[in-house]
C-alpha cells in the first residue's frame, strides 16, 4: 500500500509525492540546449498538473503512454507561478499489478457513488422478474456476454452518467421507473423493460470506456443505435424460435433516437415505444440538470445559459 495519497489540489511547492494519476498529454520536447525530455499532464479527480521528466528519458519514455493511469513519485516545484510536478519514477498503473498498493481507477476517474456490485445484483432481479422466456434469455444472454464492460462503462462521454459505472447506473434507474410506468399505463411491462435495458446497449461497442473516455471506430462511423440493434439481432438468433413480432418491436424502440427525434423520419409508433422513449428523456435531463447544478460555480441563484438546456437553471437553495 501506498502510504499517504496526496490529490492534485492539495499539492504544495516542496512536496515530495507518490500516487496514481491518469496521463492526459505526452509529448517529447527538447530544451533550447537541445536536450530531450517529456512534457507531461495528469490529473485526478480533483484536479489536473502539468509535469516534467527531465532524467533518464529514454528508459521512462517506454514505459507509458498518453491515456495510460500511470504510478509516479516525485516533486512539486513552482516555475512561473505555477506548479509542476517533476518526475523521478513512472510505470503504468494496472489494477492487477497495483491495486495491493492502493491503486483504484476511482481515484483517477470519477465514478458512480454507488457500488457497481450492487447494481448488477439490483439489474439481474430486474431481468428475473421477467416473465417473457424470449426476452428473458435474450437479456440474459447479452448481459452475462458484457458483463464485463457493463459494470464500470460510462453512458456518455460528456452528457449523462458520463463516469465510470455510469451507464449501469443509468440502467438500474430507467427499470425502476419501466416497472413502475409499465403497470401505471397497463402495458407491456416485459416489452418495456426489455425496451429500455436494450434501448442503448450499443454504448459497449460505441465508448471506450478505459479511463480518457472517447467515441471507439465504430462509434463514430455506425453509431450506438445502429450497434444496439446488432446486438440484439445477433443474441436473439441464438435463441431457438426468437419471436418474430418481439424481434420487430425491439429494432423499433432502439432505431427510434428519442434524443435526436426533430431529425427522425420514424416515430415511436405503439405505446410501449412511447413510454420507452419518455422514460429514457425523463431520466437523461433530471440527470443533466442534476450534474449541472452540483457543478457550476458561478455565484447567484441560477446557472448561466451556456449549458445543454440553453437557459439558466435554478440551483438548490
Amino acid at each position: 500500500m501506498i502510504k499517504n495519497l496526496i490529490p492534485i489540489k492539495k499539492f504544495k511547492e516542496g512536496l515530495k509525492v507518490k500516487g496514481f494519476f491518469l496521463c492526459t498529454e505526452k509529448h517529447l520536447r527538447f530544451t533550447k540546449s537541445s536536450d530531450l525530455f517529456i512534457d507531461l499532464e495528469l490529473r485526478d479527480i480533483t484536479g489536473y498538473i502539468s509535469a516534467k521528466i527531465w532524467e533518464n528519458v529514454d528508459k521512462l519514455d517506454g514505459k507509458f503512454e498518453s491515456g495510460n493511469a500511470v504510478v509516479v513519485s516525485g516533486n512539486v516545484e513552482s516555475f512561473l507561478g505555477r506548479l509542476q510536478l517533476i518526475i523521478k519514477k513512472i510505470n503504468k498503473a494496472t489494477v492487477q499489478y497495483y491495486g495491493r498498493y492502493g491503486f483504484d481507477p476511482g481515484l483517477i476517474v470519477p465514478k458512480s457513488k454507488i457500488n457497481p456490485e450492487k447494481m448488477w445484483n439490483r439489474l439481474e432481479v430486474f431481468i428475473n422478474d421477467i416473465d417473457n422466456r424470449y426476452c428473458k434469455s435474450l437479456l440474459k444472454l447479452i448481459f452475462r456476454k458484457f458483463k464485463k464492460q457493463i459494470l464500470f462503462h460510462p453512458a456518455s462521454i460528456k452528457e449523462h452518467y458520463n463516469y465510470r459505472s455510469g451507464f449501469l447506473e443509468y440502467l438500474v434507474n430507467i427499470s425502476k421507473s419501466a416497472q413502475k410506468m409499465s403497470l401505471l399505463y397497463s402495458m407491456d411491462q416485459d416489452l418495456v423493460l426489455t425496451g429500455v435495458l436494450l434501448n442503448d446497449i450499443g454504448v459497449i461497442k460505441e465508448i471506450n470506456s478505459d479511463y480518457q473516455f472517447d467515441y471507439t471506430k465504430e462509434g463514430r462511423l455506425i453509431g450506438r443505435k445502429v450497434l444496439s440493434r446488432d446486438i440484439v439481432k445477433d443474441f436473439s438468433s441464438r435463441i431457438k424460435n426468437f419471436p418474430e413480432e418481439i424481434l420487430i418491436k425491439l429494432y423499433h424502440i432502439i432505431l427510434f433516437d428519442p434524443i435526436n427525434s426533430k431529425n427522425n423520419t420514424k416515430y415511436a409508433s405503439f405505446p410501449e415505444a412511447i413510454l420507452v422513449e419518455i422514460i429514457i428523456l425523463l431520466d437523461i435531463k433530471i440527470n443533466i440538470m442534476k450534474n449541472l447544478i452540483d457543478e457550476d460555480q458561478e455565484p447567484g441563484e441560477f446557472t448561466n445559459k451556456f449549458n445543454y438546456f440553453g437557459f439558466p437553471i435554478m440551483k438548490k437553495k
